[in-house]
């Protein structure tokens, strides 16, 4: 484990000091934290800690074999030169990375990323944040306590796994989140219920058949959405890049809105809202569709009840249908409710403005409490659904690293 220490950035608090420790410190280092502090570190004079093991999520609660639904173009995370993406990982590894981007080689140059940093992340993590006269005040696993003047949360989604609450009486033995999963080749031989219809959903069908499983699914939905089904629509030339934009996140024309977050920002709410659920309805991408041709697929249908009976999983479809399982595996996703960051204490949360679970931001991502700052998926309801997508951090990270270099004007619009 590495912690760094710089001069300026202390890990002990100096009781009775009021200048921070340091400048500004960047909770997560996943691809958003990763791009704040790639965007912050050219900042002269500003010292900038990150803190997390990088790409921790990404590496330990993502299943082996998966592949990135975003196309290779949008899986480039963050940087303000150009000096850090998947092209230039590839040039200076020697490495080739191969189209859609496998979960390892992203995990790999994330990793890349983080060692090309000013200062190394420290992988302890943030127990809690208090408000300080400094600023804020970080405590960490281990104890140690330091200031910042401004935090940046960049904590991911992983504390927002979406498990439906059918499932609340079921012992993690029958019934798990997706996210719980880093091989799922442990269900070989086994019979395994998949519910959902998104990309997790469909990808941990294929790789728990391919794995040797019994694999069903049960998707709400009348049909399953796959993004490219009509190869022809994208090779149209002008015409598909008027309409798509490169993320490829909604549906024509509105991609082009959503990969424009100010755009998207400006739009009445109502219009925000109505194309982001246009923008996040489960999908997979096309890619999957002969890995599931065999899979048994309920189309329509939900859970309404389930139990545990000699050993195995008797669950009830709303049509009163049955099925037993040795296992069910939710992948339905993620609510954002920033309440379930475990760092953030109800003194923070009470000054921060939020709707939905998420956090009102201003146009430089800062909360309505001066001097803490999201980004990441719950920026998503101040930016639109770009930010739940890596390619988002090219937009989010420049934009928050000119916010608190600007800062010391004290002025905030929103």
């Amino acid at each position: 484990m590495r912690v760094p220490t710089t001069p300026r950035c202390n890990t002990a608090l100096r009781s009775g000091t009021t200048p921070a420790d340091c400048d500004v410190a960047i909770v997560g280092a996943g691809p958003y934290g990763l791009a704040a502090a790639a965007h912050l570190a050219p900042t002269r004079g500003l010292e900038v800690r990150v803190f997390g093991r990088p790409m921790r999520f990404w590496d330990e609660q993502m299943p082996r074999g998966m592949r990135l639904r975003s196309p290779y173009v949008a899986s480039t995370i963050g940087n303000p030169d150009d000096t850090r993406t998947l092209d230039a990982y590839q040039r200076a590894t020697g490495s080739l990375v191969t189209r859609p981007v496998p979960l390892s080689d992203f995990v790999a140059y994330g990793r890349w990323f983080a060692a090309g940093l000013a200062t190394a992340p420290d992988e302890r993590f943030v127990q809690t944040i208090d408000t300080s006269p400094a600023g804020f005040v970080l405590r960490l696993q281990d104890g140690d306590t330091t200031t910042a003047r401004r935090v940046v949360v960049a904590g991911g989604i992983a504390p927002f796994a979406d498990r439906p609450a059918v499932f609340d009486g079921i012992d993690a033995e029958h019934a798990t989140h997706a996210s719980e999963h880093r091989d799922l080749g442990v269900f070989a031989g086994k019979r395994v219920l998949v519910v959902g219809g998104g990309q997790s959903a469909l990808e941990s069908a294929a790789l728990l058949k391919e794995g040797g499983a019994s694999v069903e699914m049960v998707v709400r939905e009348q049909r399953i959405f796959f993004l490219r089904r009509a190869p022809i629509i994208h090779k149209l030339g002008p015409i598909t890049k008027a309409a798509f934009a490169p993320a490829e996140v909604g549906p024509a024309g509105i991609s082009r809105l959503v990969s424009a977050p100010r755009v998207f920002r400006s739009l009445p709410r109502r219009t925000q809202d109505r194309f982001s659920v246009r923008s996040l309805r489960p999908a997979g991408a096309a890619w999957l569709t002969d890995r599931v041709r065999d899979v048994p697929i309920n189309l329509g249908r939900t859970v309404t009840a389930a139990q545990v009976r000699a050993g195995r999983v008797e669950v009830t479809l709303d049509d009163g249908s049955r099925r037993e399982t040795d296992h069910v595996l939710m992948a339905t996703g993620y609510r954002v409710d920033i309440a379930k960051y475990p760092f953030l204490p109800a003194a923070i949360l009470d000054r921060v403005r939020h709707v939905d679970g998420y956090p009102v931001l201003s146009t430089g991502f800062e909360t309505t409490l001066p001097g803490l700052y999201v980004i990441g998926a719950p920026s998503a309801w101040s930016y639109g659904p770009l930010m739940r997508f890596v390619a988002g951090s090219e937009f989010a990270a420049p934009t928050l690293a000119r916010a608190i270099r600007s800062a010391g004007a004290g002025s905030r619009t929103r």
